[in-house]
């Protein structure tokens, strides 16, 4: 093998040694020369030939190519409209890379530049979908930290995203699972705002709970999360001696869940806080 040391006392020749010199420099200079030629084919590319082995590389999963070729035809035709259908694919590509903040970044700018574009829908739909697909870490996974107490930035970007497309392409093909992806991240949200007025309680900061409880039937009336911050009004306004606000929000309460009576919301045991089993870990 050419990497390995020659026996003690044995002398390799002069003559062996120039030829493997010589061959594995060859070997480099024709793998250099085959990455130019590819390289320079590519720069010298029509846009139809550019846009379909860019759309090749796409469709067998190589994303890191995909998005070099897209890239290359966008730069050298930016006017072409083989380049502003790449802008739009390469979206995808960032999407399957992970590469999130490119993605958004592509998106934002398709959309700015091309704003009456009847495909702009889909710059739309990705950029909703990568905040919606931005998952917890590892260490949150482990640990089951709760999700609603965390503030959900992305939750509202991808909402906001998602909300545009319904809202200026309706007949969309992308609007249905928009829309049921909306309904995910409203009662998201709502879970947070209630999560927030829960923790003004324990703390016995009834105004900031009853402002925050009220917020969320506001914004997010309808929502599961509703009926606890229902419940955290009436709990507030009673210990803030607001008698009538206690009374008319138990009134709202009667009116929407019928047949329930509005109980005060029992803090949980510290134990139901923290339900790590390290047997579970894989869980």
């Amino acid at each position: 093998m050419l990497n390995r040391s020659p026996p003690r006392g044995r002398i390799v020749p002069l003559f062996a040694t120039l030829v493997l010199c010589v061959l594995a420099l060859g070997g480099g200079l024709s793998l250099s020369g085959c990455k130019s030629r590819g390289s320079k084919d590519i720069a010298q590319s029509s846009p139809d030939v550019l846009y379909a082995r860019a759309h090749k590389a796409l469709i067998n999963q190589d994303y890191d190519q995909a998005i070099k070729i897209y890239e290359t035809l966008s730069a050298r035709f930016p006017f072409a409209e083989q380049a502003r259908q790449g802008k739009l694919d390469v979206l995808y590509a960032y999407y399957r890379r992970r590469e999130a903040e490119s993605a958004i970044d592509a998106a934002d700018q398709f959309i700015r530049e091309n704003p009456t574009d009847p495909r702009v829908d889909y710059a739309y739909y990705i950029k909703g979908l990568v905040d919606f697909e931005r998952t917890p870490n590892e260490l949150e996974r482990v640990f089951r930290v709760d999700l609603n107490l965390r503030p959900p930035s992305t939750a509202r970007k991808a909402f906001t995203a998602f909300k545009a497309l319904v809202d200026q392409y309706p007949k969309s093909e992308y609007a249905p699972d928009s829309r049921q992806r909306m309904i995910y991240l409203r009662n998201r949200l709502a879970d947070y705002e209630v999560a927030v007025a829960r923790y003004y309680v324990t703390r016995g900061a009834w105004v900031a709970a009853a402002q925050r409880a009220k917020l969320e039937i506001e914004q997010y009336d309808g929502a599961p999360a509703s009926r606890e911050a229902l419940q955290i009004m009436i709990q507030s306004y009673d210990k803030l001696g607001l008698a009538k606000l206690a009374a008319d929000t138990r009134a709202v309460y009667a009116a929407n869940f019928t047949g329930t009576e509005a109980r005060t919301p029992k803090k949980k045991p510290e134990k139901e806080k923290w339900q790590f089993h390290w047997w579970r870990v894989w869980s």
